[in-house]
């Protein structure tokens, strides 16, 4: 029991486990946000611009059977709007990410000259400043 506790608290360590642990949390919240947006904002713009229809209403009775295909199409809308929210979030993020990495390549690619390498360089462009006079 004590190395399978042992065994537990090396994989709950693990980095990814607490970032997946993390991005389910954030999701969750993300989700009421986006359903927020959804349900109180573009649904009622949605139905201004389609004339007051309203999706969640919509329903077919057969006998005693409610076939409530409205409540459907909702679920489509709010699914593409989450899909597009989720799109633009994660595209900003690749943006700011590559941003970061071409500032980091940058650096990267003027590494400063030595000591040694500015003392010749001097040399060098002394001798061809001599050459030039002759």
């Amino acid at each position: 029991m004590k190395k399978e506790l042992s065994e537990f608290k090396k994989f709950i360590a693990r980095g990814n486990v607490i970032d997946l642990a993390v991005g389910v949390i954030i999701g969750g919240a993300f989700s009421s946000i986006v359903t927020s947006l959804v349900n109180n904002i573009l649904t009622p713009i949605l139905g201004l611009v389609l004339g007051g229809v309203d999706f969640s209403n919509l329903l077919i009775t057969f006998r005693d059977t409610k076939i409530e295909y409205g409540a459907f199409i909702q679920s489509i809308i709010d699914f593409l709007i989450i899909a597009i929210c989720i799109f633009i979030i994660i595209k900003f993020i690749n943006k700011i990410t590559h941003l970061k990495k071409k500032e980091e390549e940058n650096v990267k690619e003027s590494p400063k000259k030595s000591n040694e390498v500015l003392l010749l360089e001097e040399i060098r462009d002394l001798l061809k400043e001599k050459n030039d006079n002759q």
